[in-house]
Parts: C-alpha cells; sequence; structure tokens
C-alpha cells in the first residue's frame, strides 16, 4: 500500500490497485457505464450535461481481481459555469494518474470538444480505450465504425443503459492489466466508517481534503458544489478511517433540482452505512433547524454524532466563546446533550486531531457489549434507589434488562406491563445506562417487552 504521513495520520493513497479511468465531455454517458460496470448506481447520471463534478471512485471487482474505478467531471472548454475549469483541471489530474483510460463518445455525434479531448489525450494512445457509447441498435452500431477513423488502436462499441457491449470492454481491460489476486494488496476494512454531513457550504469537502492531504473534492464558495459522494481512506493512531462527503443537505422546500434530490436521498443513505457523522456547522452562523433535522436522522438510526463548530478561526476572539456556544447549542438541543461538540478549522487544520480521536471513542462505545449479569446487577440497585412509579394503584414492575445489539446500542428491558410505561422511568434507566456502561456520548436505545 502506497502511503503519505500528514501530521499524525497516514493516508493511503493508492493500493496499488490498477486505476482505470473514465473520461470524456458531459452527457457522453461516463456516468452511466461506471455504474454498470461497478453494478449499482452510485454516480449520478441525468440528461443534464456536467452533472458530475468531482472523481468518483469505487473498487471493482473484474476477473477475479481488484480495480480503482474512476468517474471524472466532463472536460469541456466552455466556460459559462463557475465549476468548469476546475472540473477539466481534476480530470486531467486523474488522467495522468490512470493505468487504462476510457475516453467516452456519443455515437451519434462527434462535436468539437471531442476532437479537441482527442489531441489532447493522443499521447495517453498506448494506454487509451475509444468507447463510443449509445450503440442501442444496428444502425447505431453502422455509424460506430466510422470512429476507427480516429486513428486508436482500440474501439469497444457499448450501449452502457442496457449493458451491450460491457463484456466485451471487461475483457478488453482485463488484458492490458495486471490485477492484484483477491486479498492481496487491497486494503482492509475500515475500522471506522466516517459520514460527513451538514447544510451546503459549511466546509465539508474542505474538511475531506484536509484528512486525506490531497484534494479529491471540488471546493468553492457556491452552495451545493458537491453532488456525488465522494470517499477516501486515511489511518489514525493505528486504525483505518473510511470517511465519506456528501452533498449538502437543505430544507426540502428548496430542493428545487431533481439532481439535488437525489444527491440528498443518497446522503440520507450514508447514514445508514456510517458508525459516526460529523455534524458540520458553521460556527459563524450557529445550530439552525436544519442542523436539529439532520442531527436527529442520525439519531434515530442509532448512529453517533459530533457536532463540528466548523470555520471557528472566521470568528472574533471573546471570552468564554466555545462555552457560550456550547451551551447554547444544549439549551437548543437537549434531547442530544450526550453528543460531543468540537471546535475546528478545517481550512487551517486545526483542532483535527480532537475531532478523530473524539471519533474513536464513540466507535468503540458503538460496538461495546455488557453482559446481561453485571447489568441486572446494577438493574436491581437502581430500582431500590428509585422504585417504578404506580399508575391507577398499580405499581409497574421491571423484571430484567439484556443488551440485544451493538451499533446500535439497543437494550430489551422486561416489563410486566408496556401500556402506559412512564417515559421518565425509560429516561431515567436510560441515563443509568449511560454512565455505569460506558455509553456518555452516543445514543442508546431501551425497548420494552411484556
Amino acid at each position: 500500500m502506497s502511503e503519505r504521513t500528514e501530521g499524525r495520520r497516514t493516508v493511503g493513497v493508492e493500493f496499488r490497485l490498477p486505476r482505470v479511468v473514465i473520461v470524456g465531455r458531459p452527457n457522453v454517458g461516463k456516468s452511466t457505464l461506471f455504474n454498470r460496470l461497478i453494478g449499482r448506481r452510485k454516480a449520478i447520471t441525468h440528461p443534464r450535461p456536467g452533472v458530475t463534478r468531482d472523481a468518483v471512485e469505487e473498487t471493482w471487482e473484474l476477473g477475479g481481481g481488484r480495480v480503482l474505478l474512476v468517474d471524472t467531471g466532463g472536460i469541456t472548454s466552455e466556460r459559462g459555469g463557475i465549476f468548469e475549469p476546475l472540473v477539466r483541471e481534476r480530470a486531467l489530474r486523474e488522467v495522468d494518474r490512470a493505468d487504462v483510460l476510457l475516453l467516452v463518445l456519443d455515437v451519434t455525434e462527434l462535436v468539437p470538444e471531442d476532437e479537441e479531448l482527442l489531441e489532447l489525450l493522443r499521447p495517453y494512445k498506448e494506454r487509451l480505450i475509444l468507447v463510443v457509447n449509445k450503440v442501442d441498435n444496428e444502425a447505431r452500431e453502422e455509424m460506430a465504425w466510422n470512429f476507427f477513423s480516429l486513428g486508436f488502436d482500440t474501439v469497444c462499441f457499448t450501449s452502457a443503459e442496457h449493458g451491450r457491449g460491457i463484456d466485451e470492454l471487461e475483457q478488453e481491460i482485463e488484458r492490458r492489466l495486471v490485477l492484484p489476486e483477491e486479498g492481496g494488496d487491497a486494503p482492509s476494512a475500515p475500522e471506522i466508517d466516517v459520514a460527513i454531513l451538514g447544510k451546503p457550504n459549511t466546509g465539508k469537502s474542505t474538511l475531506l481534503n484536509t484528512l486525506l492531504g490531497e484534494e479529491r473534492a471540488l471546493v468553492s464558495d457556491a452552495p451545493g458544489t458537491t453532488r456525488d459522494l465522494l470517499e477516501g481512506r486515511f489511518q489514525y493512531r493505528g486504525r483505518w478511517f473510511r470517511i465519506v462527503d456528501t452533498a449538502g443537505i437543505r430544507r426540502r422546500s428548496r430542493i428545487e433540482d431533481d439532481l439535488e434530490f437525489y444527491s440528498v436521498r443518497r446522503s440520507l443513505k450514508v447514514i445508514e452505512e456510517a458508525h459516526v457523522v460529523f455534524l458540520l456547522i458553521d460556527a459563524q452562523e450557529g445550530l439552525t433547524e436544519q442542523d436539529k433535522k439532520i442531527a436527529a436522522v442520525a439519531q434515530r438510526r442509532g448512529r453517533g454524532v459530533i457536532l463540528v463548530l466548523n470555520k471557528w478561526d472566521a470568528l472574533t476572539p471573546v471570552p468564554n466563546q466555545f462555552q457560550a456556544m456550547k451551551a447554547r447549542i444544549r439549551f437548543f438541543f437537549p434531547h442530544m446533550d450526550y453528543a460531543p461538540i468540537v471546535k475546528i478549522s478545517a481550512r487551517r487544520g486545526e483542532g483535527i486531531d480532537k475531532l478523530l480521536d473524539t471519533a474513536l471513542m464513540l466507535r468503540d462505545e458503538l460496538g461495546k457489549r455488557v453482559e446481561t449479569g453485571p447489568l441486572n446487577r446494577a438493574l436491581n440497585r437502581w430500582k431500590e434507589e428509585v422504585p417504578p412509579p404506580s399508575r391507577k394503584g398499580r405499581r409497574y414492575k421491571v423484571r430484567y434488562m439484556t443488551q440485544v445489539s451493538s451499533m446500535p446500542v439497543r437494550f430489551l428491558l422486561f416489563v410486566n406491563r408496556r401500556e402506559g410505561f412512564p417515559s421518565s422511568y425509560l429516561s431515567y434507566l436510560e441515563n443509568r445506562v449511560r454512565k455505569e456502561f460506558g455509553f456518555s456520548h452516543i445514543p442508546i436505545f431501551i425497548d420494552l417487552r411484556e
């Protein structure tokens, strides 16, 4: 594994996996091809040109080995939008790193942008496969033969949308690569999965780039720069992290773009796969209603949540500023008083060690198991100190408790009656479990059973 040290973090850069990079102008079907090859939808596809802005990576099983497949933003000579130069620069950087290049063209048209790109990539001819896409029928296959006149040795006809020609393309890629065997040089499963969530433009992509020590995510002042899910791995204190940067989650009334809707829906799905969520809050703006809603989603799914006050360096220092902001957050967010609050500057790299140490602490709490014997001895003591209440002359009885799962941490409490069981007593037991068994910073659940 190729590694680089960033402070106390060891960043996994290549993992010695062959790198297959998909390039082309916007809207020729690059993301559709990417999704077809990996066998699931990861890159967003849409008829609008230029949907993919960042490079999206995925480990891909090919011929008994593993490959790193990369979908790049569309390379264009247009200057109509603020992102085009950045997207072009990022895509060309991926070209230099590629072992195999898949240049995707649309069979229905060869435009000046394609010709410009062909000349740009001609020095990489030895590792380039020309992929003529959208060959959906025999008439288009006749058209596709004209692309051999472009002077490239290998041309593959595909319909990424319908799966046509994919087997032949995979065989051609495999022929050009020396694939590492299963379990050889591939990275081991991460010990901790982290999702970076928050409103648009709170610094999520800047934090990802800081953690990885490289510019993986497109960073701009415009809200909503990230649409695809971006991820990377790094090692900290001997433990591997997998970190995912998501699209910013906005209020539903503000999701006017259907592309953004798909991005947000996938961002919520990422919570399901994470152990810990970094909820980024703009320290200049403070906690908002939308921040609360995002955190509530993570809490309901039993994920560890760290409230990350980013852009702390932009504040004018005043005495006891951090303590005052924490108190304000606790006041407006009482149901998550257990969640750690960490201040950082992702841009300057300040507070990163504290953030990662806190994430490791939450991961350890999420994986903790409590044996039934010690748990019930403690339960008997708690009942003696504060007996269960009565209702209409009938006392509720608490019989015993057992832990049924970790990640999320869930307990089963057996009682004589579930109906009307006081939530205040359940909260009392939850707090005692937290304090005495080391679940101080994560959500836990206690379900009732008769």
